[in-house]
């Protein structure tokens, strides 16, 4: 079975939702095969290490790459529009010739259910995947096809399959570049923007419900559904939920639906870290 390439970006501080994230893959995806490739621009190494005691434990392939400064010359790096905010548009530029196709995922969502569906689908010739969050996030999609000049719905970045050798053909740099500099001023969320202004005519629809489940909107999906579409439902259906918003599941004060899903596998991680911190040699299978 070919192995499942996974593509996340972050910096040190979303380390530890990165290994939650792998936990919740591994125990619910038993058996797959994973190359997880992390870009990044300057993780000390001693935070990659727990990243990779961790995938070892789970037999997954761990390829951490940091991006070199170069490749942005030119580029409209500020405050809030870091380097690293093109990194999952650059993918194609960044990932080995190797890697065909990825499926990236944000460092806040959690792996519920199988995502090799995902993995192979089938992408009729287009770039990417996406989901578009409706329910309470919709006017604000609305405002944001207005704001953007763009008629397709808007598709959230947090998780994208690509097609990375229809991206080496297609995605210029400096054609990015560019288009950011003279939109600047538009631009809100800017790599989620710039993957609706640029290509959103070359994105494959996805559901939201399945592949990227704003767990903010439990009440939109359960309306918008009829009712079929509870907390049994998601859990048995649902593959990614994602946490989206300034609130985080492992922030204190969180006190939304899902919370406690988080907080379960976030103490799996803490006895799998343990254990592969006490053990470099000994397979540490999933708690």
């Amino acid at each position: 079975m070919e192995p499942m390439a996974l593509l996340t970006t972050l910096d040190q501080n979303y380390v530890p939702p990165l290994q939650v994230l792998l936990t919740s893959l591994a125990v619910n995806n038993p058996g797959e095969a994973v190359r997880l490739y992390l870009l990044h621009s300057a993780i000390p190494e001693e935070r990659l290490a727990a990243v990779r005691r961790q995938c070892e434990a789970y037999g997954y392939d761990f390829c951490p790459i940091r991006v070199e400064d170069s490749l942005f010359q030119g580029a409209p790096v500020t405050r809030q529009y870091p380097k690293e905010m093109y990194y999952r548009l650059l993918a194609p530029c960044l990932l080995p010739p190797s890697a065909q196709r990825v499926l990236y995922l944000d460092p806040d969502t959690l792996l519920i259910n199988p995502i090799r569906p995902l993995w192979e689908t089938d992408l009729k010739g287009r770039l990417f995947a996406a989901a578009a969050h409706i329910g309470k996030t919709e006017l604000a999609n609305n405002i944001n096809q207005l704001r953007l000049g763009i008629e397709h719905s808007y598709y959230n970045s947090g998780v994208i399959l690509m097609d990375l050798e229809a991206g080496r053909r297609e995605i210029q740099p400096q054609a990015l570049f560019r288009y950011v500099s003279l939109h600047r001023k538009e631009l809100v969320l800017p790599d989620q923007d710039v993957l609706n202004a640029m290509f959103s005519e070359r994105i494959l629809p996805l559901e939201d419900v399945l592949w990227n489940y704003d767990a903010r909107n439990y009440s939109s999906y359960l309306l918008r559904s009829g009712g079929t579409c509870d907390l049994k439902w998601v859990m048995e259906n649902t593959a990614i939920l994602h946490f989206c918003g300034k609130e985080k599941p492992w922030k204190a004060k969180y006190v939304h639906r899902f919370g406690i899903l988080y907080q379960h596998y976030a103490q799996l991680t803490r006895r799998t870290c343990a254990a592969c911190a006490s053990s470099d040699t000994e397979t540490v299978p999933p708690a």
